[in-house]
């Protein structure tokens, strides 16, 4: 009897533990870490997270690129106001922002300009006909902000991102960072998009992000350990109980 007892008090002990553990994980993985303040005071203070826009682009046949995001830019600049480099950030928004492009066979082209703060924005999707798999492989930057000394220009032709298969919108709710050059970086917010294939106005089929399948698989794999524990815990009552009434049995 004190042995099972103290098997049940040490699986109790072992259970509340793991469950505060797991609680504690779950709530750090949540909350957002907090953001570095920068050495150098910036114009551009942090806006907070971009709202997210639709964005289209049509040729004869109708829509042949959708994309669904906020945009966040990142970039470095030498400051009027400040006679120093600064880091800018500035969000991209619905009233403020014109989007045109062009879709051919192999590539697709979706081009930003916002008139305020004069900024061109190009994001250009590539298409590999050999294994039906598209991504985003170049990005460029033109901005001339009201504080810049000189515009600002970045290019980048060799990128990997926002990998999808052919006729599948690429999706993914986690903020993605793309990093473009050393002055420039782009923060993405719940993004899905299709270069390709596109029918009618609607997206296809979603091919999820690895960062949101890892968000998903923390949660099922704490569950399954707890629903594990509480299966062991049982088991030891019901073992416990058992041999407690063994010893009460006449002879």
């Amino acid at each position: 009897m004190t042995q099972a007892g103290g098997v049940q008090s040490w699986c109790l002990g072992v259970t509340l533990q793991l469950i505060i553990a797991a609680v504690l994980h779950q709530g750090f993985a949540t909350v957002a870490p907090p953001t570095t303040a920068h050495t150098t005071a910036s114009p551009h203070k942090d806006p907070g997270r971009p709202e997210k826009i639709n964005y289209f682009v049509n040729n004869t046949k109708g829509t042949c690129l959708m994309a669904s995001m906020g945009i966040q830019l990142n970039v470095t600049f030498s400051s009027v106001s400040q006679n120093k480099t600064v880091h800018g950030v500035m969000n991209l928004k619905p009233n403020f922002t014109k989007s045109s492009g062009s879709c051919h066979a192999t590539n697709a082209t979706l081009q930003l300009t916002t008139d305020v703060e004069k900024s061109n924005l190009t994001f250009v999707f590539s298409l590999n006909t050999t294994s039906s798999k598209y991504h985003l492989s170049e990005v460029s930057l033109s901005a001339a902000w009201p504080d810049m000394k000189e515009p600002v220009s970045a290019v980048n032709s060799s990128l990997d991102y926002l990998r999808g298969t052919l006729g599948y919108s690429y999706m993914c709710r986690e903020e993605q960072t793309l990093n473009v050059a050393p002055d420039l970086s782009i923060n993405i917010f719940q993004v899905q998009v299709q270069p390709f294939n596109v029918t009618g106005d609607q997206f296809g089929a979603a091919e999820e992000c690895q960062l949101d399948e890892d968000d998903m698989l923390i949660p099922i794999i704490v569950g399954a350990a707890l629903a594990g524990l509480v299966l062991i815990v049982l088991l030891a009552y019901l073992i416990g109980r058992k041999r407690s009434h063994a010893g009460y049995q006449t002879i």
